[in-house]
């Protein structure tokens, strides 16, 4: 269900089609929510079925037609009354902590190879993530444009403000899986041979 509600967060800035959908979850909400391209159309029919937004045909060239989506009334109830509900919380998997789990079994160069690359992979996300938090206090974040483009100049500090914090949880995750790999490659130094 938070794939329709991070479409319907990006379609109440304005109405977009399918294709401007997948570009803004590539480059803003994806970072907090992925959903591959083949799950959006979907899931856009889906909400188009429910009555949450409405599709029109564009034109588009003088062959091509378009799908841009608008959010409906009903659409704009449902964003909120998520929004102000509880969070329904699932339970975790975590490949990395589940092999973490058993890397006593794991040879030490592989060992140390799972917790190097862990700390690389971590290491770009929250370099991209600073990198998205210097531009949303830069306040030129396309997304962060957008919505403030639609929201009244005395909330924009407050939108700046929630978004800042969505991507400070992030940087957060981020420096503690990193200072996770590390912890496990001084246990590998303890414990270098094999059970």
């Amino acid at each position: 269900m938070s794939l329709r509600y991070a479409l319907l967060a990006l379609l109440r800035v304005g109405p977009k089609s399918g294709y401007d959908l997948q570009k803004q979850f590539d480059t803003s909400v994806g970072h907090l929510w992925h959903a591959p391209d083949s799950q959006i159309y979907p899931e856009l029919r889906r909400m188009e079925e429910a009555g949450l937004v409405r599709g029109e045909e564009q034109v588009r060239g003088t062959r091509g037609s378009r799908r841009v989506y608008h959010v409906t009334p009903e659409g704009e109830a449902d964003y909120l009354a998520w929004i102000d509900g509880p969070l329904a919380y699932t339970r975790v998997r975590e490949p990395a902590s589940l092999k973490a789990a058993y890397l006593e079994a794991a040879s030490p160069e592989a060992a140390r190879a799972f917790l190097e690359e862990h700390i690389r992979h971590w290491r770009a996300e929250l370099d991209q993530w600073e990198a998205e938090l210097a531009r949303i206090d830069a306040r030129t974040s396309p997304m962060l444009q957008d919505r403030l483009a639609v929201t009244p100049e005395d909330d924009h500090d407050r939108v700046v403000a929630f978004k800042r914090l969505g991507y400070e949880n992030l940087t957060g995750r981020a420096r503690a899986e990193i200072a996770w790999a590390q912890r496990g490659l001084e246990v590998v130094g303890r414990f270098p041979v094999r059970g």
